[in-house]
């Protein structure tokens, strides 16, 4: 088989993240970074060729798969759509309300002009989106929880840099481990959005910024923080870059069933992830689904999708008698 020939489009965090882990898969070769900085400006890790985001349709025959590296807040509602009408596409849109809607557009465009196209994927949405599908298929008799953190939220974070006055920011999403504990005892509580996570951010503001002003936008921005218990910290440039210069995260899906006669017997699925790297984790996870997207335009499909319409085997190198032989 052909190398999947991938191309980055944004070269931020995440988009670093892609270029090294196209590194670690034989089957991948990368094709260049687009950008909508100058591209003399941007120097890539492995030396990777950098052009600019309007040259990239003039290169839509060099590239299988574009990545699309962008934030979920203003960026990827309208570059995925767009980028669908020349490529096949992938992205890690996460502001989950949104989905639906996100899903729409991307379909159309895609369908329209003979692409394909995989959304919303990394590991939340993504991986844990699978989980809870599992668990919720298999013990239809329960409730299901999600957790998130401690750690930073890509998604969060670069939502408070877009607030004006706010020169750098981060955000940590915690779990509440009392609400964790209740739900393994077996109890399945009612929890509401806000007894579940607290959300911490912390800012470097512009000189002169309205911090009073910055503090209620964040906290009442919708779909990211007005449902939590929120706090905005802010701190000098210096504490940010001594203190705040990693970007961990991680989480938990859980599902609290019942089963037997009588449902009298309580049965506990738990899947969490605890990473160094968001960026680097979430890059690891579109880069195999870029092979499955690959495997899935070769046999002729278009449109949109998530990853409930695909296949794990798709995901691996290793073809189907070894994936029996090694894995089943």
């Amino acid at each position: 088989m052909n190398k999947v020939r991938i191309g980055i489009a944004g070269y931020g965090n995440l988009g670093r993240g892609v270029e090294l882990a196209v590194k670690q898969n034989d089957d991948m070769e990368l094709v260049g970074v687009f950008t909508r900085r100058d591209p003399s400006a941007v120097k890539t890790i492995t030396g990777a060729a950098v052009y600019s985001m309007n040259d990239a349709e003039k290169m839509a025959d060099k590239i299988d798969v574009m990545i699309i590296c962008g934030g979920s807040a203003t960026d990827l509602p309208k570059q995925t759509p767009e980028l669908a009408k020349k490529f096949n596409v992938i992205d890690s849109f996460d502001t989950h309300a949104r989905i639906p809607e996100h899903f729409a557009n991307v379909d159309k465009a895609a369908k329209e002009s003979g692409h394909l196209a995989f959304i919303s994927l990394g590991w939340d949405p993504g991986l844990f989106s699978l989980n809870r599908l599992y668990a919720e298929s298999i013990l239809p008799c329960g409730k299901s929880y999600t957790f998130w953190g401690k750690g930073v939220s890509q998604g969060h974070t670069d939502a408070i840099r877009r607030v004006e006055g706010v020169k750098r920011g981060i955000q940590y999403t915690i779990p509440v481990e009392e609400a964790m504990d209740a739900v393994r005892s077996g109890s399945q509580p009612e929890l509401t959005t806000r007894q579940k996570h607290l959300r911490e951010c912390w800012v470097v503001p512009e000189e002169g910024a309205d911090l009073a002003k910055i503090e209620e936008t964040i906290k009442n921005m919708k779909n990211y923080f007005d449902e939590y218990d929120t706090t905005v910290n802010f701190i000098s440039e210096e504490e940010f870059d001594a203190v705040h210069n990693k970007m961990p995260h991680g989480g938990f899906v859980m599902r609290s069933g019942m089963t037997g006669e009588g449902e009298s017997t309580h049965q506990m699925i738990e899947y969490s992830l605890k990473l160094e790297s968001n960026p680097e984790f979430t890059a690891s996870v579109l880069i195999c689904y870029a092979r499955a997207l690959a495997r899935l335009k070769a046999e002729g499909a278009t449109g949109c999708k998530t990853a409930f319409d695909i296949a794990p085997a798709y995901l691996s190198p290793l073809s189907g008698d070894e994936l029996r032989a090694k894995m089943l």
